[in-house]
């Protein structure tokens, strides 16, 4: 039976109840026998993927190494996989650095075999790094088969973190998260702009995401995301939003319980330790 995360409520309390059991579910979800399977598989059998070719062709290897990168539904595109890979990113034409969406270039530096050092895969210490973004993405994409939301949020924390970050963050960083279409639904989301902007020039939709920032959050740079207090408003903002928009309904999973923990003398930390005591 396919592990699925127990997941009892919706929205932004039901966020902050998963936070408590998450770490204990994840440990649950790495048991499946598949998931050890793939884990086992790569292990074994990385190694011998010395060329873009060789990974390409063995697909569950293949399967681990996008699923480390969130690029896991992307695995039946096996020319662009192969190009992406074999040229690399250290040129600027590269086709990695021509695609919008950064995960394709981390994945191409990542391995390594466009980029004159080759593959990386005979190191161990390698193989482990993969295995362990494998397992986090994958338990994430089985929280997304409960509860969309939850994903997202997920996602947006690890890889918003990693762009603030960066050393680029004020020239690139909102050309990353526009790029990445996870990173922007959350976005938009938080700061309630209509997917209809994605339709104007795209240093306007730059300026019209950064303005939008700073007015609703006080700052003027995607370096806020550090500050674990301002990735927690904008993680609030998208939850309220996406449920003024999208419910909860009386037919909702777990409504009624949200509406009672969502009033005035509710605690969502109360929530938590009632729910962790039921689950797994």
């Amino acid at each position: 039976m396919t592990f699925l995360p127990a997941i009892p409520l919706t929205g932004l309390v039901g966020w902050r109840v998963f936070q408590e059991s998450a770490p204990r579910q994840q440990e649950v979800f790495e048991r499946q026998p598949l998931v050890q399977k793939n884990v086992a598989h790569f292990r074994e059998n990385a190694s011998t993927a010395l060329t873009a070719a060789d990974l390409v062709a063995d697909r569950r290897l293949l399967s681990v190494a996008l699923g480390a990168f969130g690029l896991e539904e992307e695995i039946n595109k096996r020319a662009l996989i192969r190009r992406v890979l074999e040229e690399g990113t250290i040129e600027r034409d590269a086709f990695a650095n021509r695609l919008n969406d950064k995960r394709w270039r981390d994945f191409a530096e990542t391995f390594g075999y466009g980029d004159g050092v080759g593959a990386r895969v005979l190191s161990p210490a390698f193989q482990e790094s993969i295995i362990s973004r494998y397992l986090e993405r994958a338990f994430e994409a089985s929280v997304g088969e409960v509860d969309t939301d939850m994903r997202l949020a997920s996602n947006f924390r690890r890889e918003a973190l990693e762009i603030a970050n960066g050393e680029d963050v004020d020239r690139v960083g909102w050309f990353e998260i526009m790029g990445q279409r996870p990173l922007r639904a959350v976005m938009e989301a938080a700061l309630g702009l209509p997917t209809s902007i994605g339709t104007a020039d795209i240093d306007q939709q730059r300026d019209l995401f950064a303005d939008k920032f700073q007015n609703v959050f006080g700052v003027d740079s995607l370096s806020a995301l550090r500050d674990p207090d301002v990735m927690d408003a904008v993680l609030q903002r998208f939850f309220l939003q996406s449920e003024l928009q999208n419910g909860p309904s009386a037919s909702t999973p777990g409504a009624a319980a949200l509406s009672i923990l969502s009033g005035p003398s509710s605690n969502s930390l109360q929530a938590a330790n009632l729910f962790n005591s039921n689950l797994i």
